[in-house]
């Protein structure tokens, strides 16, 4: 039910995350130049786009004018933890790492500091991986909406909760950056299967059939083997062949 709740308080969160899922077409993270901005036209001033610049930093490449109206100065090229309290900005910058290297979905719940001309503030933010065009994970589409009036500018935001959602199996398992970040990719593997970090080498690689091949099955097709098309069967002396048939602008048809 808080879900539902959330979904109904920030629409412009749901709107952009339903909108990335779809951009993803059974694929693990779309890519940058997949994003149509006419796909979330209802929630434009509140998206934006990030870029990975360090460890645990990324600039806003793109902002909508919400996020201007929060910090009272266009924000571009502006560090995103531009947007948090002290306190708060290295817990942002491990949520960015994750959200990178798993890769990851991260969805977080935010107060703002309150003060003189500072009314009550409450925000979500979420922080959705997308690849570039070299095809490593360094940009993120991202949403922040706030519920209650902005008031006087700027306002920062401390971090209240925090969900992460790895997009990859072997991420959902707690393993350590430095025990994923030395382990070699093999070409052989799925994408899927790979440690976190790893994807943006596997997803430049060819996987052959072999790898789909797990328990019997393909994991990548059909619940059951597809069935074979046949065509029909010739009877001994059939003259009808396969032919061309060319067209001549006089408008006799030659055979071949």
């Amino acid at each position: 039910m808080a879900r539902f709740a959330d979904q109904a308080r920030f629409g412009a969160i749901a709107e952009v995350e339903a909108y990335w899922q779809a951009l993803r077409a059974g694929r693990l993270v779309p890519r940058r130049a997949d994003i149509d901005p006419r796909g979330i036209e209802r929630a434009l001033e509140y998206a934006f786009v990030l870029e990975r610049i360090a460890a645990g930093l990324a600039r806003l490449r793109i902002a909508g004018t919400h996020l201007s109206d929060l910090m009272g100065m266009e924000v571009r090229g502006m560090p995103l933890s531009t947007f948090f309290t002290p306190e708060s900005r290295s817990r942002i910058g491990d949520v960015l790492e994750q959200v990178f290297d798993s890769p990851a979905i991260a969805t977080l719940t935010l107060t703002a500091e309150r003060g003189i001309g500072k009314p009550a503030l409450e925000g979500k933010l979420i922080l959705l991986p997308l690849m570039s065009d070299l095809g490593d994970v360094t940009r993120v589409l991202g949403c922040l909406a706030t519920q209650g009036a902005v008031g006087r500018a700027p306002r920062r935001f401390a971090v209240t909760a925090v969900e992460v959602r790895p997009l990859l199996g072997d991420a959902a398992q707690g393993l350590a950056p430095e025990e994923t970040a030395l382990s070699p990719v093999d070409p052989a593997a799925d994408p899927r299967d790979l440690p976190s970090g790893s994807y943006g080498a596997a997803a430049r690689q060819e996987v052959p059939p072999e790898a789909n091949q797990r328990n019997g099955m393909d994991r990548r097709g059909m619940a059951e083997d597809p069935i074979l098309y046949r065509g029909p069967e010739r009877r001994r002396g059939d003259r009808r062949v396969a032919h061309l048939r060319l067209v001549r602008s006089d408008g006799d048809d030659v055979e071949e």
